[in-house]
């Protein structure tokens, strides 16, 4: 008799320690290494590696630094259109930013199951997007009470507001400041986690299709739900890129804010 796919979509979310650190404790707080940090580390070596192999500075430049040079040409250019000329020197964090997470989204796409390694997309969880953009918000904080002081408050009342009107508009652009690293963290988190469970939710599909292929719906089924997960790994592919833009462009324009008091 043919079994139905038992297929759990929010296991590959679960966060486990590995190596026997289970039980390892530092001042009463467990400090177990997990798969979300294993694939953290692994993210951070390989975007490493990358920009390693690209500082070759080579008289006629390979492939590889091209591929370098390309990446931090656009975080600069992406920076210098958003901020100006002050915002070269905010270059390192955006590109670190923008390749840690593209790195990230990509490495968790990659079929390494076949071989019995389960990649964890790590930016699926909001502790991790929330402190990427708890960060971000940090930087915009430092930034513009160091350079304007309290004028700095000024950004809460935009230019021409009535005077009887200013305690609701400060109010709701404050409001509106605050929130800003919950959205930043909250979509990329609920991107990528809304791609993983589509992706597994399908798997079971195809999975009781070959189950059932007796009956003449099963293997149709199964062949249908293969071809989409096909398409949805590709625009996944694509979503992967498009919010490691969103999370660092949504940076820099909020570091302008900071800078330029727009």
């Amino acid at each position: 008799m043919a079994t139905e796919a038992k297929v759990d979509p929010m296991h590959q979310f679960t966060i486990e320690p590995m190596f026997g650190t289970d039980h390892l404790e530092l001042l009463g707080y467990n400090i177990a290494f997990t798969n979300s940090a294993l694939w953290m580390a692994i993210a951070a070596v390989a975007l490493w590696i990358f920009v390693a192999g690209g500082l070759k500075r080579q008289l006629v430049p390979g492939r590889w630094q091209v591929a370098v040079e390309s990446f931090t040409g656009f975080v600069d250019d992406m920076l210098e259109a958003n901020i100006g000329k002050e915002g070269r020197k905010y270059v390192p964090y955006i590109f670190s930013l923008f390749m840690f997470i593209l790195f990230a989204n990509v490495l968790g796409l990659m079929p390494l199951g076949v071989v019995g390694v389960h990649p964890f997309t790590f930016t699926s969880h909001f502790t991790i997007t929330g402190i990427l953009a708890i960060i971000s918000f940090a930087i915009v904080l430092i930034v513009g009470f160091a350079k304007h002081k309290f004028h700095f408050f000024s950004l809460f009342v935009p230019h021409g507001t009535p005077l009887p009107m200013i305690p609701l508009i400060f109010c709701i652009e404050l409001v509106s400041f605050m929130v800003r690293p919950f959205s930043l963290g909250l979509r990329l988190f609920v991107a990528m986690m809304a791609g993983h469970v589509l992706l597994e939710v399908l798997s079971s599909f195809v999975i009781d299709g070959l189950n059932a292929m007796a009956t003449g719906i099963g293997p149709v089924v199964a062949v249908l739900s293969f071809i989409l997960m096909v398409a949805i790994c590709a625009l996944e592919i694509l979503v992967a890129g498009i919010q490691a833009y969103v999370f660092a462009l949504l940076s820099s324009l909020y570091i302008n804010d900071a800078e330029n008091l727009h």
